[in-house]
């Protein structure tokens, strides 16, 4: 079958669309049984498409990574780093658990009413309070420091302040973003040995086969709202203009159409 697929020729140039030949699955072929997940029937595609990752990383991340279950950690203090489509999953999944403040960090104030809908209870923003003060604000709003953090950037600066404004002694840091390629991450010693840890995430901890038919069994019926964070819908010839609109802040999750 005919299809279009983004293509990028040359680092930092706009992506082309260009029609390409794939063949999908014929009866009778054999699949590694770990790449399939069967979800229920109702379920819409032009939704449930963005819990293949980002739902599910950022939840997951929550629940199975900080194992945080519903209940468990009520009245917790939650740092999140960033206010893209992953960080606002990360703050849903705070506050499915009970968490009792959730403190958001981004460069963007368009972006609060949006943090806010999702669980925000406080804001700061590197450049009001001092990039180079932006974990002693979060230890000071937490009286001591996050119980759990969660870097959603891809930056190293904010995957060394994630852990450091985590409470000594229990403070969990859950690292999701992407640095580039070849990028180092460090802090001191000092961090760890007194009772931080640092954690990597990846799907949100989630295995695929159970993990991504619960997710959507809770998108219908009714426990996570997907819909407000597609915040545009576009056809695939404006690729484009929905990388723009990512970069600029204007934009969650852009669904592209075909």
């Amino acid at each position: 079958m005919e299809t279009g697929a983004a293509v990028a020729r040359q680092a930092d140039k706009p992506h082309g669309i260009e029609t390409i030949e794939i063949e999908g699955p014929r009866a009778g072929e054999v699949l590694p049984e770990n790449t399939l997940a069967k979800v229920r029937a109702d379920a819409p595609c032009e939704t449930i498409c963005t819990i293949g990752c980002g739902v599910t990383t950022g939840i997951g991340a929550v629940i199975h990574t900080a194992k945080a279950r519903p209940g468990a950690k009520v009245g917790a203090n939650v740092a999140v780093f960033g206010f893209g489509g992953m960080g606002l999953d990360v703050m849903r999944g705070a506050r499915m658990v009970g968490a009792g403040r959730i403190n958001g960090v981004d460069l963007n104030p368009a972006k609060r009413a949006m943090a806010g809908r999702f669980g925000m209870t406080d804001f700061i923003n590197p450049d009001a309070v001092g990039r180079d003060t932006v974990v002693q604000a979060i230890i000071d709003l937490t009286g001591g420091g996050a119980d759990f953090s969660f870097e959603c950037i891809g930056s190293v600066q904010t995957m060394r302040q994630a852990p450091e404004c985590c409470h000594r002694g229990w403070g969990e840091s859950i690292i999701i973003g992407v640095a580039a390629a070849r990028q180092e991450i460090g802090t001191r010693l000092f961090q760890h040995v007194t009772g931080r840890v640092w954690n990597g995430n990846a799907f949100g901890g989630a295995r695929g086969r159970t993990g991504v038919p619960g997710m959507v069994d809770w998108c219908m019926d009714g426990k996570i709202q997907i819909g407000p964070l597609i915040t545009h819908t576009m056809a695939l010839d404006d690729l484009n203009a929905a990388f723009d609109l990512t970069h600029e802040g204007s934009a969650i999750r852009s669904l592209m159409v075909y």
